[in-house]
């Protein structure tokens, strides 16, 4: 009886679908358990795992921050030079250009951005293209910023403002040694000339000008200049003519041959070009034979070899001859050539003769004036004992005659 009852409820359990149910659920339960366990037991190992590395690395960044590293500190500073700058206006970058148009050119600093170069501020002189400047792509060069595009961050660059600095000490140099330079006539006004050195504008006042030319018959000619003031913060360039023209003048020695060209003619003579001073040739001193058009014998443009007869350092005038160059009368009309092929040589011969003569005038004046205590110079030169002729030498402007 009663195993028929213990029978009867196993039945039961057995066949309830819903004891069913629970017994499933409760077997997937234990499962899940047992699983739980497994996941997060690895999930432990590998959380030590990483906090082992972690732990291990944070040590070897304490200790050791340089091991296994491929490159040195140096190295890495380099970089971080080369891929990170300044971008503040007035900051120098270095660039490569890679690309150039007709407005200007492309440069690569290694920025976030391409950076331009605009045409008027590639060339501290006036270009028409970037090209005329040395800048073609794969050029390596160092720029200023001026300014940056906020809308795309394109920075703009100039190398103009860099090459205004390097003229303007180029400057001070030059009127610390008190160098001569030659000048381009740019602009004129009522007050003087403006003139171009070194890539700079200076000013050349009418009191500083030697000649007696106009501003506008000086513009776009080159004319010797030194230096008066060099002032940069105030951009204030004084030039002036008149004391290069006296240095230049200085080493004209009377007698010399110089070469010169023909700047302009006039119906008395023409004016002749000699490094950068003006002399006058006169159209009596052009040839021994008489000349009533200077157009026939000389044209400007022409080079040609002159005489120095004289010169007035104070006035800045200087007057020449090639009628004391020709061999022979009449050979500066009828053959030039010969007369500059000849010209040293025929000016040493003129100065001995000029020497022969002023020691003949002083021999008289010493019989004259045994007093004067005059004596002849190794060269034959009749003078004070021990001197020579100055530096100067004679006014040759009047040939002297000596005896046959």
């Amino acid at each position: 009886m009663a195993m028929a009852s213990v029978a009867q409820q196993l039945s039961a359990v057995r066949w309830s679908p819903m004891l069913w149910r629970r017994s499933q659920k409760q077997r997937r339960g234990a499962g899940t358990i047992v699983c739980s366990v497994a996941i997060s037991n690895a999930q432990n190992k590998e959380r030590a795992k990483l906090k082992q590395l972690f732990e291990d690395a944070y040590e070897r960044c304490r200790t050791a921050p340089t091991d296994g590293v491929s490159f040195t500190l140096e190295q890495f500073t380099t970089a971080l030079e080369k891929y990170d700058f300044d971008a503040e206006i007035g900051t120098k970058v270095k660039g490569t250009v890679f690309g150039t148009d007709a407005s200007g050119a492309y440069v690569d600093m290694t920025a976030k951005s391409t950076a331009y170069l605009p045409l008027q501020e590639a060339c501290i002189h006036k270009i028409k293209h970037v090209e005329e400047a040395g800048l073609v792509p794969g050029v390596r060069d160092e720029f200023v910023i001026i300014g940056e595009n906020e809308s795309d961050d394109t920075l703009f660059l100039s190398l103009k403002s860099i090459q205004f600095g390097l003229a303007w000490e180029r400057c001070r140099q030059l009127q610390a040694e008190d160098a001569v330079v030659k000048g381009k006539i740019v602009n004129a006004n009522k007050g003087g000339v403006v003139a171009e050195v070194e890539g700079l504008k200076g000013f050349v006042p009418f009191s500083q000008i030697s000649t007696k030319s106009t501003g506008e018959e000086l513009l776009e000619k080159e004319i010797p200049l030194k230096f008066v003031e060099v002032d940069e913060e105030q951009s204030r360039l004084i030039l002036s003519h008149r004391k290069a023209v006296a240095d230049s003048q200085g080493q004209l020695g009377i007698g010399s041959v110089v070469t010169g060209s023909v700047q302009s003619l006039k119906p008395y003579g023409a004016f002749i070009d000699i490094g950068g001073i003006s002399g006058l040739l006169h159209v009596s001193q052009i040839s021994h034979d008489r000349i009533t058009d200077i157009s026939t014998v000389l044209q400007p443009g022409d080079i040609l070899k002159v005489m120095i007869l004289s010169h007035d350092r104070e006035r800045g005038r200087v007057s020449l001859s090639t009628k004391k160059l020709e061999p022979t009368p009449g050979d500066m009309i009828r053959n030039p050539k010969l007369v500059f092929e000849k010209a040293e040589e025929m000016a040493q011969t003129f100065r001995q003769r000029i020497a022969q003569a002023e020691a003949m005038a002083r021999a008289d004046m010493l019989r004259f004036q045994p007093e004067s205590g005059l004596t002849l110079s190794s060269d034959g030169i009749l003078g004070p004992l021990g001197s020579d002729l100055p530096a100067e030498g004679l006014d040759l402007s009047d040939e002297v005659s000596l005896p046959e």
